[in-house]
């Protein structure tokens, strides 16, 4: 058994609601599933949503009461996978046999209970979690709300003939972390993100000739009407944002770099494509950047996978 079944959903979320984004998220999960796919992709922080204000109402103003009214709420409906958040996510995944990539804003107890992450989270096909990849560095504004994650989600699982692994939105420009998987046998990549053909269109074709393996970009969508009405400060986030704030993107490339799945822009989307692992083994003939066209007697990575921690209790 060579081939897999993928799905990748492009979806806007209930935004700053994480209940309701949920149920979108199980209810493309259960159309999936009923349609056979084996694997689902979702995109960056999709639960409760990408931090749209930041960058909108003046977000580096230091102690401004709409950024502190905006980021508590956030991080009042962000996940926590230690409350049972994602309990559904895994049941239902479990019953589907259908293993996930979801995007949220983790708000872990281990650091605290008090700051958020960009996570990828990857629930297998029996519903258990098996990583959150905590995003390493925030781009630019993200910086404003998001912590810095660490190497501890750089990690590949088995799925089928599949090595499959992840990274969140511009993570999958920096070359090291993307080497960090190839070089645990990744040949099935999900990148993630809120939503941008500007970033998909380029670097899944490249970051699957550079790998030659399938790449899936799942993106997120948002466009003015999808803000809820009672939204705090709604107007001065929406004020010049024009007909999107994320215009989606998702797409699957193929190793030679040929699209499986062209990018998708504008509307919501639940894209499901065959892939077959041959493809992956034929490709790396003539390339294989971990493998016979590498020289770690010359360069080699070192990845520290330890979860971080600012208090480690010793009872």
């Amino acid at each position: 058994m060579t081939k897999l079944k993928i799905a990748v959903v492009q979806i806007a979320p209930v935004w700053l609601d994480r209940a309701a984004t949920l149920e979108k998220v199980v209810e493309k999960m259960r159309e999936a599933g009923r349609q056979g796919c084996q694997l689902i992709a979702f995109g960056e922080a999709l639960v409760p949503g990408y931090p749209f204000w930041v960058e909108r109402t003046d977000g580096a103003r230091f102690n401004s009461p709409v950024q502190k009214a905006l980021h508590g709420r956030y991080l009042r409906q962000a996940v926590q996978i230690e409350a049972g958040h994602l309990e559904g996510v895994c049941a239902v995944a479990a019953e589907y046999r259908l293993a996930v990539y979801l995007g949220i804003i983790e708000r872990p107890v281990d650091r605290g209970g008090h700051s958020v992450y960009a996570s990828l989270v990857y629930v297998n096909q029996s519903g258990k979690i098996k990583s959150v990849h905590r995003k390493l560095m925030p781009t630019y504004e993200e910086r404003l709300t998001w912590s810095i994650g660490d190497g501890h989600g750089l990690r590949v699982h088995t799925l089928g003939a599949f090595t499959v692994g992840g990274l969140n939105c511009w993570e999958n420009w920096m070359p090291l972390a993307r080497a960090a998987l190839y070089g645990q046998g990744e040949d099935l990549h999900v990148s993630v993100w809120p939503g941008g053909v500007h970033n998909t269109a380029d670097i899944a074709r490249f970051m699957a000739l550079e790998s030659r393996s399938f790449v899936i970009a799942a993106s997120g969508l948002m466009r003015p009407a999808d803000f809820p009405a009672d939204t705090p400060h709604l107007d001065l986030i929406l004020a010049n944002s024009g007909d999107f704030l994320a215009n989606g993107g998702s797409c699957v490339a193929a190793p030679d770099g040929s699209w499986v799945i062209e990018p998708a822009v504008g509307e919501e989307a639940l894209l499901v494509a065959t892939i077959d692992q041959q493809k992956v083994l034929e490709e790396r003939q003539n390339f294989d950047p971990s493998g016979h066209y590498a020289r770690p007697d010359v360069t080699r990575l070192i990845v520290n996978r330890t979860r971080q921690k600012t208090v480690n209790l010793e009872d």
